[in-house]
Order: structure tokens, then sequence, then C-alpha cells
């Protein structure tokens, strides 16, 4: 879950053999610790496949309650409606932009990483409304768990290296540290100073939960960035809060703001 373990070559190492589990203690009694470590005696994998296997009951759970809700529909259909058409000039992404009827995922659209080899669908309403972003992003839950367990699948039959062996992309190990100086000071040198990437520029984006999230980098050759501009969805979503909460109640506003799946701290910056 933390950020470094992604690092540039691979991730910082590979997944953990077994779980942690509760102990019990004078507020967990042995049963109670018991049931919470039922499905911890296995790998992280068999950890998570089991949760794979659990969650499509839980979202049918989350629709039993909601999507033929009366409250719910008469909350959401027909609030904060964009036509394709203009879901596009505002520069909407994401659920956003495929709850308008537009389909268009980066995984399927712009293929990175190994999306190429893995089987989900698109999801995209029809009414551009509140109620069908929220469709959206209930049918985009099934498929992150399709995606996950193939995922899940292709790692028990390919154990394989989690990070590239090139010492000039590569940290050392922390073994290796112990016991070299000069892997020592390898490793505060690209932790210090970084890379030297190639002069040009470039524009990378992948499918955030939110939508597109691109990096728009220049080099002048240097191992710090000429210019960077990181184009955070969220930014362009609330800019058409105004329009899509015209004609509708102050209440509506949450409902909107809501299927906007908006984060502040990317808009705030």
């Amino acid at each position: 879950m933390h950020a470094t373990y992604y690092r540039p070559g691979g991730v910082y190492r590979d997944l953990p053999a077994s779980m942690p589990k509760y102990q019990a203690s004078k507020w967990h009694s042995q049963k109670e610790v018991d049931r919470k470590n039922a499905n911890r005696q296995g790998s992280m994998l068999d950890f998570i496949e089991d949760f794979c296997q659990r969650f499509p009951k839980c979202i049918d759970e989350y629709e039993t309650l909601l999507t033929d809700n009366r409250i719910w529909k008469q909350r959401t259909v027909g609030i904060g409606v964009v036509s394709p058409e203009r879901a596009l000039q505002l520069g909407f992404t994401g659920p956003m932009l495929r709850g308008s009827g537009i389909e268009w995922d980066l995984r399927k659209k712009q293929p990175y990483e190994v999306y190429d080899r893995l089987d989900f669908d698109i999801p995209v309403g029809t009414e551009g409304d509140c109620y069908d972003r929220y469709l959206v992003r209930i049918e985009e839950m099934r498929q992150s768990t399709r995606i996950v367990q193939q995922c899940i699948d292709w790692l028990r039959v390919n154990p394989g290296p989690v990070i590239i062996d090139n010492a000039k992309v590569a940290p050392p190990s922390r073994a290796a540290m112990k016991d070299d100086m000069e892997a020592l000071i390898h490793h505060f040198k690209l932790f210090t100073e970084g890379y030297c990437v190639p002069e040009g520029e470039v524009y990378s984006a992948v499918e955030h939960p939110k939508g597109e999230f691109g990096i728009y980098l220049v080099s002048d050759g240097a191992n710090k960035p000429y210019r960077v501009k990181i184009r955070a969805p969220g930014f362009a979503h609330l800019s058409a809060m105004d329009e899509m909460a015209r004609g509708h109640m102050l209440a509506d506003v949450v409902a909107i703001i809501g299927t906007m799946d908006v984060v502040f701290g990317e808009i705030d910056r």
C-alpha cells in the first residue's frame, strides 16, 4: 500500500509468504481471534484470493440496498446530467466520461503494463446522470475483482524476479549494504541524485480510479525535471460543478459531488 513499494525497475520486494495474525488479548477473546485469522492461514495471495471470492457478494448487497431503492433513485436519476458531447468538451475522464456513454478507458484504448493481456469490460452509462455514474462505479468494482483474480492466477505460476538486476536503475539490497561500502554509497547516490534522463518532453497517463492521471514532463538532461505538469482528473470534474448543479436544489450538490468522487487535495495543490 505504500507509495515507495513501486520503484524504477520493479517493486521493493516479493509478496509475503504468510499473513500476520491477530493475537488474543484482554480485549479480544480467542474465539474472536480465531474468526479473524480464518482467512490468514496461507500466503498473501491466498488472502487476496479469499477477498476476491467474498467481495462480489458484498457488491450484491450494496445493489440490493441502493440500485432499486426508491429514495436513492429520486436523489440521483436525472440529477447532474451531462451529454456525451459536453462531457468531452469539459475534459471529463474515467467514470464521469463513461457515465455519459463514452467507452473510453486507457487500459483498453492505450494499454500499458499488462492490461492488454487481461480480460475485463468497460462499463458505460446511457443518461449521463448521477444514477448512471453510480452504476458505472458499481460495475467497475466487479471488473476490478476480475482483474485482481487474473493477476493472482498469473503470479501463482510466474514467481519470477520482482525488480530488475541493473545497478544503474535499482538500488542494492539491504543485505549488500551491510557488508559493502560501495553498495551503501551507490544507494545514497541513487536516492539523493536520482536519474539523469534524456533531453526531451513526454506525456504519459494512466487510468486512475477517478479518471485520467497524466504527467507532462520536460527534461533538459539533468537529474531534475526542467518542468512538470500533473494532470489530475478531479480539477476538470469540479470545474463543471456550476454547470451540473444549475436548476437543481442545493441538496442535489451532495449527490453531484459524490459521483465526481473528488479529492480536494489534488485540486488545492
